[in-house]
């Protein structure tokens, strides 16, 4: 049955390799159970039901990543993806002040607008649109937004009404030990040991609890209930002109993160051609804009492909086998949320801190020698922290790109697209607030 669903001999692998690799990339990704809960129940965010989300980022990443094996037999496995969910709860609900039920229902049309393209095949000529420095700034973007408020639930940095922000209370144990998480974290990753995110999270939890500065909820217990969370989301509520560029933000960003991570594991399996073209594509973004739709009914962020694939598929992964054990250890694991309960958000900081190191690495890429170019990412990069909102960072990223390069007489690297956005988030800056 598996040799027949997964096709093992054509892909030159065996159950044995796929199960490992699968494994692999579990523990790889196995933080987002502790991180997304965290973010999204946080009281300063939109505090939603901890151990429900708990559920429903199990079950979105069980039912993301076996649609994907099933569908597509790629070994690409799903979970909310990060830097959506920190814009979800702390931009959109938030400093906008909708509810997250609203927040959901963006998220849900957002997700059915890229099933859309995807099943009319538009979506190459939207990322053809973008230029390419540029999706390099949103994903730096991401990733310093995931920065700043990693420092800032670890202690290290904190507000003040002369320059916004400071250094927090170093002498306190909560940045302390958030340090140190980062310090290990760093350590194990680069000694290419296995599981250094989670390892980290466990390791200054279990300092935590030891020490008394965070509370000990047990290991394992029944699933708690879904219900606080599940069909929850207000679609009609999303339907303002104020969620417009949040529903285009969470789509964009999906499109981005999913193409990105696509040819990254395409690349690693030998899958992609030398013109760059994919099998099974159109599979893989159908199954991936599934995930994020069932992800919305069950009461989670934005679920989309993560780039933590690629550790399974180091290990030997080449089959959609791969993601379908993935998805099968997220079910097992539904049994552990009183050990994500006991999970403090300065223990979670660290992770936060190395995806915002590997979200940033694109800007390496960039010609900071072309001042047309430099400037406009620069601000899409910067204007996401500074502004708490993904948003608010495409937007600049845009208008500046496109007004720089006209003025500088580059219209060759502007197209319609691009003017018409960038036009619409003007409008959106001068309207809508």
């Amino acid at each position: 049955m598996l040799e027949k669903l997964f096709k093992l001999k054509a892909n030159n692998t065996t159950i044995r390799t796929e199960v490992i690799a699968g494994f692999t990339t579990f523990l790889a990704m196995s933080y987002i159970l502790f991180i997304n809960p965290n973010i999204l129940s946080d009281a300063n965010g939109a505090g939603m039901d901890h151990s429900a989300v708990f559920v429903a980022t199990c079950l979105a990443a069980f039912i993301g990543s076996c649609t994907m094996g099933l569908i597509s037999n790629y070994p690409l496995a799903l979970a909310p993806g990060m830097g959506l969910n920190v814009f979800f709860s702390y931009t959109v609900v938030h400093s906008m002040g909708y509810s997250w039920q609203v927040a959901l229902g963006a998220v849900f049309i957002s997700a059915t607008l890229f099933f859309l393209l995807s099943l009319f095949k538009i979506r190459e000529w939207i990322i053809n649109s973008i230029p390419l420095e540029l999706r390099s700034a949103i994903a730096a973007g991401i990733g310093l937004f995931l920065a700043i408020i990693a420092l800032q639930k670890a202690g290290i940095i904190g507000a003040d009404s002369a320059t916004l922000v400071t250094i927090g209370d170093l002498t306190k144990p909560e940045p302390l030990l958030a340090i140190l998480g980062f310090f290990i974290l760093i350590a194990l990753e680069a000694r290419k040991i296995p599981g250094a995110v989670i390892i980290s999270i466990l390791f200054i939890t279990a300092i935590s609890i030891i020490l008394h500065i965070s509370p000990f909820k047990g290991v394992a217990s029944l699933p708690p209930s879904i219900a606080p969370t599940f069909l929850q989301l207000d679609i009609a509520g999303a339907f303002q002109v104020g969620m417009i560029v949040v529903i285009f933000s969470f789509l964009f960003v999906d499109l981005f993160d999913n193409s990105g991570t696509l040819i990254g594991v395409a690349k690693k399996t030998g899958l992609m051609r030398a013109d760059g073209y994919l099998p099974r594509m159109g599979r893989v973004l159908l199954a991936d804009s599934t995930a994020a739709m069932s992800g919305s009914l069950l009461g989670t962020s934005t679920t989309t492909s993560f780039v933590e694939s690629t550790a399974g598929v180091a290990a030997g992964g080449r089959t959609g086998l791969t993601a379908c054990v993935v998805g099968i250890l997220f079910i097992f694991a539904l049994f552990f949320s009183p050990l994500a309960e006991s999970v403090p958000l300065f223990a979670t900081a660290p992770a936060l801190m190395f995806v915002a190191i590997l979200m940033a690495s694109g800007l390496a890429e960039i010609d900071w020698n072309d001042l047309t170019t430099a400037a406009p990412v620069l601000i899409t990069a910067i204007a996401m922290p500074f502004t708490y909102s993904i948003a608010n960072g495409i937007a600049f990223g845009f208008i500046s790109w496109t007004v720089i390069k006209l003025l500088t007489g580059r219209k060759h690297q502007v197209n319609s697209a691009l003017i018409v956005l960038s036009i619409l988030f003007a409008l959106k800056f001068a309207f809508i607030h």
